[in-house]
């Protein structure tokens, strides 16, 4: 049997391609539970929110209703995983959440508890925003240099009076920085365009893993009690690249670090797959839905690893070719690859 990582995304990965998406959901029991909680605090249901017929940006990228939805259709792919031995469990961003749960280390209505708290918060507060920007050319080589010099306008553009920039997500080739409307509004005019799409802003995405969320994870702390945390049964990789192993952590540590550095700090995806692929040497990466928007990132975490002499996009497609390592859940011919 081989063995694999489970990689679980974060904010924008439910998008208008997955509408439905928990049509699939392995335990409708489950589900029904998770609605009903949302049904009590006077929220819009998951079922209804997925299944409704047209996907709207403004409904459905909120932070009360993306949060739930990303987590339930992450928490669903993990229980009907099969075929393959889980070997540790990574996140992105929110994502965390998402593998808390997916390790044991919540369970999976404390994990719902936790997303749709955080996300609610987030909505109801919305501090800053956020934008994406590349380093990495379209080769995928890896580009030090580029992403220093980018790090240093940031840090420059933070240190003005009245303007707030930082590093929110180092995410493969990708920067996602976050901070008030001045700093965000320098940094894009101090870049070139790129791909004609970047820099990018993220609609209804607040200052995310950044000082300017320290309210947000203060009103975490107040309503998301440590009785809803365990020790993992599972190796957990944080957005620092450090791995929570089952007969280490506390429920205390782990609470401490999800509503406090995990909130208002940098989060290193990077960081997380490198240690991943070093810590467990796994067969496979998998990335649970909803969505295959994670697939690049972790790609390019691999070459930016070095992970078995993988060194550019053409390296990294050649071995997906002949022998894939990379696994999206949510691409239908890609999960049929994990039936038994």
């Amino acid at each position: 049997m081989k063995t694999a990582v489970l990689i679980c995304p974060g904010r924008g990965s439910y998008t208008k391609a997955e509408l439905g998406s928990l049509s699939r959901f392995p335990d409708r029991d489950l589900l029904a539970r998770f609605d009903a909680r949302r049904r009590a605090e006077g929220q819009e249901t998951l079922s209804d929110l997925d299944s409704t017929a047209i996907y709207s940006v403004a409904r459905h990228t909120r932070g009360d209703n993306a949060s739930a939805l990303i987590y339930a259709c992450s928490l669903g792919d993990a229980i009907a995983l099969r075929g393959v031995k889980l070997v540790a469990v990574t996140g992105n961003s929110m994502g965390w959440y998402s593998a808390l749960a997916c390790a044991g280390a919540l369970s999976p209505e404390a994990g719902f508890e936790v997303a749709n708290t955080m996300g609610r918060l987030m909505q109801e507060h919305l501090i800053g925003g956020q934008l994406i920007y590349p380093f990495m050319g379209p080769d995928w080589t890896a580009a030090p240099a580029r992403k220093a010099e980018l790090l240093a306008l940031t840090y420059k553009i933070n240190a003005r009076p009245n303007h707030v920039l930082a590093l929110s997500i180092d995410l493969g080739g990708l920067l996602v920085l976050a901070g008030n409307e001045a700093g965000l509004a320098a940094f894009e005019a101090a870049v070139p365009p790129v791909e004609g799409r970047f820099p990018m802003r993220l609609g209804n995405h607040a200052a995310f893993h950044t000082t300017l969320q320290a309210p947000i994870a203060a009103l975490g702390r107040a309503a998301l009690p440590e009785t809803l945390f365990d020790r993992p049964q599972l190796p957990l990789i944080d957005g620092r690249g450090h791995v929570w192993w089952p007969g280490a952590a506390t429920r205390t540590s782990l609470r401490g670090y999800t509503l406090g550095h995990q909130v208002t700090e940098t989060y290193d995806f990077t960081a997380a797959i490198r240690s991943a692929a070093r810590e467990f040497a796994p067969d496979l990466f998998i990335i649970a839905g909803p969505g295959s928007t994670m697939g690049g990132a972790v790609a390019q975490s691999l070459i930016l690893a070095n992970w078995q002499g993988l060194a550019s996009k053409a390296d990294f497609q050649a071995r997906q070719t002949a022998n894939p390592i990379v696994i999206s859940m949510g691409l239908p011919e890609q999960r049929a690859l994990l039936k038994n």
